[in-house]
């Protein structure tokens, strides 16, 4: 398929991708253009800004979560309904696991994908310095797949030398420059950017932002160069299908504290035939009625949790729920809501669920973060013995009982720990699971869900 696509990489974290990717969004919708973006890595807060942005919900792709065919397969989906999609990559662009390996990279996703790559130079402090930079990235792997930059930080006065410079020197087009923008910053945390609904007057600052672009950037090349991406093969996995779609409902948390969701997990157990409807533990007093399946999605449980404690009528609800038999997949931060007892961002302790007799509570540091490949130790609820999933961890928050029913193994290294409680109708534990690397683990959850009556 045809279908026009560009990546906005970096040399490094905090270099601008997320800022500018943000205002080349906005400035390609105010156009009129209809849009896809893309978030390279297991990120939840950057999709977040970009659906802000284009109206829709943005995807991650992820080559450590999936093959290159499936990799391909999650993108073109979403690309072939807009009429560009623009991907965000991760850290620096030959980032990848373990810090030794170019696997799961931004530039092993545009390799992936075919995609021009559009590097973002933060250019604070570096002037001449910038040719020998762009040098090694087009020379460290052929082909780089770096076809343009973005100079950020630069004034307008500089730029004309420093763009010179580069064009002469190596076939690329600079494509603009971005100057220091402190009317604009994107504020993070523990986990980190805040999350778009924090940010005040977000639309206005990014109409703002996009209309700053629009005069410091060739957006007519930048789309240009997006069309000039070769077609893209791509075919469509076989899954399976419930025999009466629509027939298996299931509650996903949805609010302010959860609000950690792979969009493609959802897509995935739709297209198996669940039937999602969204609810909020924070607002609601009460699960939905007739469910059969829970999800309790990551998020931000800790900064709210005196509000979580206060809605007993939901904590009560939930607790009767799971244990009761209900169907629950509950990640990270619907990991911490299932404890007896959670610290909160306030230090103070506050209850939750209790479907776990255990207590969660905060760290000074990272407990442990990064990629994970998860083996079943026992037959439970998602995998059978032996069966693996992929999925990562990033949590500040430690638990008193983070199960033993799973082994998680950190790719490239020889670290392994127990963890899950993984049950035969539960999965709860610290690692965010992506469905589409075994999506036997889908399907093996509707099917326990289709088999429970209708609790509520």
């Amino acid at each position: 398929m045809k279908l026009p696509r560009i990546m906005l990489a970096a040399p490094a974290s905090g270099s601008g991708k997320t800022l500018i990717t943000c205002g080349i969004l906005k400035a390609l919708v105010n156009r009129g253009y209809r849009t896809a973006s893309f978030k390279c890595g297991p990120d939840y807060i950057d999709p977040m800004f970009h659906s802000r942005v284009i109206g829709t919900r943005s995807g991650n792709l992820d080559t450590f979560f999936t093959g290159s065919e499936i990799t391909r397969y999650l993108f073109g989906k979403a690309a072939g309904e807009a009429q560009i999609s623009v991907v965000e990559g991760v850290m620096g662009y030959y980032d990848g696991l373990a810090g030794i390996s170019t696997k799961a990279s931004s530039a092993d996703v545009a390799g992936t994908l075919d995609i021009p790559v559009v590097l973002i130079v933060n250019c604070r402090g570096l002037s001449i310095s910038l040719l020998p930079l762009l040098q090694g990235f087009l020379e460290f792997e052929k082909p780089s797949h770096i076809r343009g930059v973005i100079l950020n930080r630069v004034s307008g006065g500089m730029y004309p030398d420093l763009k010179r410079l580069a064009e002469e020197r190596f076939p690329l087009k600079v494509l603009g420059y971005v100057p220091a923008l402190e009317d604009f910053k994107l504020e993070s945390r523990h986990l980190g950017l805040v999350l778009p609904g924090e940010v005040e007057a977000l639309q206005e600052k990014l109409d703002k932002l996009a209309a700053r672009l629009e005069e410091t950037l060739d957006l007519d090349a930048f789309l240009a160069m997006a069309d000039s991406a070769p077609d893209l093969e791509y075919e469509a996995p076989r899954i399976p299908v419930l025999k009466n779609p629509g027939s298996v409902t299931v509650a996903v948390a949805e609010d302010e504290a959860f609000c950690f969701t792979y969009r493609d997990n959802l897509q995935l157990l739709k297209e198996m035939g669940a039937r999602l409807v969204n609810f909020s533990p924070l607002h609601d007093r009460e699960l939905p009625k007739g469910i059969q399946g829970l999800i309790l999605s990551g998020g931000y449980p800790e900064l709210h949790a005196k509000a979580l404690s206060e809605n007993t009528s939901m904590r009560d609800s939930v607790f009767r729920a799971v244990c009761g038999g209900l169907p629950c997949i509950a990640e990270c931060g619907g990991f911490l809501y299932l404890h007896r007892m959670l610290e909160g961002a306030d230090k103070e302790y506050y209850p939750m669920a209790g479907v776990l007799d255990a207590r969660a509570y905060q760290r000074d540091r990272l407990t442990r973060f990064g990629y994970v490949t998860l083996e079943a130790l026992t037959e439970q609820m998602l995998l059978e013995k032996g069966e693996e999933i992929r999925g990562h961890e990033f949590h500040y928050w430690e638990s008193e009982s983070c199960g033993s029913s799973m082994r998680a193994k950190k790719p490239l290294r020889k670290r392994n720990w127990m963890c899950v409680h993984g049950r035969d109708t539960l999965y709860a534990g610290f690692p965010h699971l992506f469905f589409y690397s075994n999506p036997r683990a889908a399907w093996k959850f509707l099917k326990k869900c289709e088999a429970v009556s209708c609790l509520y």
